[in-house]
């Protein structure tokens, strides 16, 4: 269901994001990958359906190197999405916590 081209797509969002902060202590930030770090049944159109959710495992911060849990959660137009097999669009990270 998730693919590495999603992930690319992430990390590119998440740069854009932290560039257009107003927060200053995170403008600088910057992603330097996301991962699917989860098993690959996790990642199922199934998985997706059933938990509205998934984990991933994205490095950010200054230098880009700071491991971060990264739970990607997913709203009713996403889970239409899921459920017809389309692709996503806008990913919205909703939370980020320090490995």
């Amino acid at each position: 269901m998730l693919t590495q081209t999603f992930c690319e797509f992430l990390e590119f969002e998440l740069c854009k994001a932290f560039s257009l902060s107003d927060n200053d202590q995170i403008k600088g930030f910057w992603c330097d990958g996301v991962l699917l770090d989860q098993p690959e049944n996790a990642y199922s159109q199934q998985a997706v359906l059933d938990n509205k959710q998934v984990k991933l495992k994205a490095y950010i911060g200054k230098d880009g190197q700071t491991p971060y849990k990264l739970t990607l959660k997913f709203g009713n137009e996403a889970l239409n999405r899921v459920a017809l097999n389309q692709v996503f669009a806008k990913p919205r990270p909703t939370q980020l916590v320090p490995y």
